[in-house]
């Protein structure tokens, strides 16, 4: 018998063996159920050889018929877990989310009208044939609920023969995207760029491209050229549209129903089980021809995977932070490479590394310098908040109060950004000075007016806000500092009592209905003044919205961030581009006690190149990525004692390595997380340095107490 080498999605070492009994059909890449321990367990087959024949091996349980997973999503997977120094059983489960994708849809016996009707009617038998006109196909429960009448008429009604049952799948095909479909007309420049990446897909093959274009300047409508002429040119080619932030999927999905008749199938944390084991069954088996989704996305089982598309590359949200630690943008290049497709990284403000790669000609890189038609950029204005100080307890400027007044008496629509969810970011007790924090941990606690409770938005701990403060006891001492988004809405309710105000953050936008709801009632002109954290930011289209302003744009600048000016400019960028993108100019007033700062005066004189080789000639003097490469290491333990001990163990366990230099160890910025004391490495190396490797070597040699726990970061992008 041949040996099955099957990969668990476990953190494991390595496959492990099993014989494949005779009139099993296995081959690598099937997913099958396997022994071990004292469960059966499902995996893939990563490789068959030859038995040994003095090995006593268990055997192969079972094989789903599910289409094999392809050789290049087993190398991908390999990849992923080498580079982000993780073992692949790790990155294996990331592919298996859904394992009820494996078996074919569950079915459901529904019941229609046959048209003939018995004679030994009755009034109950009446209602549900009745019923079954209006409704049409439907479960005995749901037609004699819908009838008001037990589900034994059902039966009867199917006896007489006046309704047939029948067995149907559950989980619906998704319907056929159409390439012919015509777009909108695009401008010359849209046209041009779309035309390379019709050409690119074509030809075929790995091609990577940046297509850099300002906001509102329609990337999305050039990149549907490539995604029309993939699915023309390939009757199973798939396609992957990688975005940040669930909340834009469904803007997007009107997108791609409108220009291709059907929309793309969704992928991500909101999904019901039932919607999640959907979309992998129809991945996997080529059905799903184009898929939408997180950073998670990026591990369905394609079977034909040949365009994948990253909207807003640049964005932080496509690091993972925790589990295993990869950056999807990163990894999307990767998988393009190794499936031999085409990818695009779109973006209006692309991140350092993007355009160093481009300018190296390692990416190739397609320009869209203006919006189409009437619309405009907005100009952008620094309010210097050192000459321009709100009122005292206020957050808001005069040169702001004066502009959202003007605004909305024009009719016309207002954004206020602030990336601070809640009421106020901190609570301190009068009397002593306590700083509230969640229990276990160095984060405080947030908060929360309109809910009066206090949250910790690191960990999701609350409590309701008490009357007295929990370390003095002294009553109604507790006090709010600095402004939330409720806050600053509070601030514009007084100030436009007559205007509609609305909060656009994670708290009010619980879910795909809420977002949706928000969005549209902001795009038909219903909100005047919408208040919001950094969800707001990206890709929304409002019409009719002429003014944004940023209440605090120094918030981004602060701490050991290497990145903090650069998202900083991007975020405040994408922000300020929300606004003028119809017939109406517009125009952002961003709030600074910094007007100085590099980022600052690039955002005024919109001058995003020139910041960028600022950032690029900073980076590379200090050798730091794009020019260098850089990792982390966090180790944790129950107490500090055991934190200390087990940073020195570490430390002397680390390899040499030529031009490796490591930092630490030291408390990690936010010292204790959830009871645990954490300390950091950080490690630097020159680019030709394989830093997952070195890595991979330090974990090795690294012998800690059950107790302690350690997380290697490649290519950190959080530093907390």
């Amino acid at each position: 018998m041949p040996v099955a080498r099957i990969l668990f999605p476990m953190p494991l070492p390595e496959p492990f063996d099993y014989l494949i009994p005779d009139g099993m059909t296995v081959e690598p890449g099937s997913y099958v159920r396997a022994p071990l321990g004292k469960y059966e367990r499902t995996g893939v087959v990563w490789d068959i050889v030859e038995a040994d024949p003095e090995r006593e091996l268990k055997l192969v349980a079972d094989v789903f018929p599910t289409p094999p997973m392809p050789e290049s999503m087993r190398r991908f997977i390999a990849f992923c877990a080498k580079y982000n120094v993780a073992g692949p059983g790790q990155v294996l489960a990331m592919a298996l989310r859904s394992r009820g994708g494996l078996s074919p849809s569950p079915t459901q016996t529904v019941y229609a009208l046959t048209g003939h009707r018995t004679n030994r009617m009755t009034a109950a038998r009446e209602k549900v044939l009745d019923a079954a006109a209006e409704v049409g196909k439907a479960s005995a429960s749901g037609l004699a609920k819908e009838a008001g009448v037990s589900s034994s008429v059902i039966k009867g009604l199917v006896e007489t023969g006046s309704l047939q049952a029948e067995i149907i799948e559950t989980d619906l095909p998704f319907a056929a995207p159409d390439p012919e479909r015509a777009g909108p007309t695009l401008t010359s420049e849209q046209a041009q760029a779309g035309q390379r990446l019709r050409d690119a897909v074509k030809a075929g093959g790995y091609q990577p491209f940046l297509l850099d274009g300002i906001t509102g300047s329609g990337k999305t409508e050039v990149y549907f050229e490539a995604i029309s002429e993939t699915l023309r040119k390939d009757p199973t080619a798939q396609v992957l549209v990688l975005l940040p932030e669930i909340a834009l999927t469904q803007a997007v999905f009107e997108r791609f129903e409108t220009r291709f008749g059907a929309g793309p199938a969704p992928w991500h944390s909101s999904l019901s089980d039932q919607q999640r084991r959907r979309t992998w069954r129809e991945t996997a088996h080529g059905r799903a021809r184009i898929v939408t989704g997180a950073r998670s996305a990026l591990f369905l089982p394609y079977s034909n995977l040949k365009l994948i598309i990253v909207d807003e590359e640049h964005d932080s949200s496509f690091k993972q932070e925790d589990g295993v630690r990869y950056h999807a943008r990163d990894m999307a290049v990767m998988r393009a490479k190794l499936e031999g497709a085409t990818v695009i990284l779109a973006s209006a403000t692309p991140a350092l590394e993007t355009v160093v790669n481009a300018e190296a000609g390692r990416y190739e890189r397609l320009k869209l310098s203006a919006r189409p038609g009437a619309a405009r950029l907005p100009d952008m204005s620094l309010v210097d908040l050192q000459s321009n100080t709100p009122e005292k307890g206020q957050w808001l400027s005069p040169v702001l109060e004066k502009a959202l007044v003007e605004t909305f008496e024009k009719k016309e629509q207002s954004l206020l950004f602030l990336n601070r969810r809640g009421y106020a970011p901190l609570v301190i007790c009068k009397a002593c000075g306590e700083r509230l924090k969640s229990p276990g941990t160095e984060s405080w606690l947030t908060e929360h007016r309109y809910t009066n409770r206090l949250v910790c938005h690191l960990t999701a701990w609350s409590m309701p806000k008490p009357d007295n403060c929990p370390m003095c006891g002294a009553k109604d001492s507790l006090m709010g500092v600095g402004p939330g988004v409720e806050r600053v809405a509070e601030e514009v309710r007084v100030l436009l009592p007559d205007a509609h105000v609305e909060i656009f953050s994670s708290d009010t936008a619980m879910g795909g209905e809420a977002t949706r709801g928000i969005v549209e009632r902001m795009a038909e002109g219903e909100i005047d003044v919408l208040v919001g954290t950094q969800i707001v930011a990206k890709g929304h289209n409002f019409p009719n919205l002429t003014l944004v302003g940023v209440v605090d744009a120094d918030s981004g600048l602060q701490g050991g961030d290497l990145r903090a000016g650069e998202r900083t400019y991007q975020l405040l960028s994408q922000v300020a581009g929300r606004a003028g993108r119809a017939e109406r100019p517009g125009r952002a007033l961003i709030q600074t006690y910094q007007p100085y700062n590099p980022a600052m005066q690039a955002l005024a004189a919109g001058d995003r190149d020139g910041f960028l080789k600022i950032e690029r000639d900073v980076r590379e003097e200090l050798t730091l990525p794009p020019f260098g490469r850089m990792a982390a290491m966090v180790l944790s333990a129950p107490d500090a004692a055991m934190a200390k001990d087990i940073g020195l163990l570490a430390g002397k366990a680390a390899p040499n390595g030529e031009g490796v230099t490591v930092y630490g160890p030291a408390p990690a910025p936010i010292s204790i997380l959830r009871g645990r004391h954490r300390l950091r490495f950080l490690i630097t190396a020159p680019r030709e340095v394989d830093l997952s490797a070195y890595m991979a070597t330090w974990l090795k040699a690294l012998k800690l107490p059950n107790a302690a726990r350690v997380a290697v970061d490649i290519d950190p992008y959080s530093f907390l």
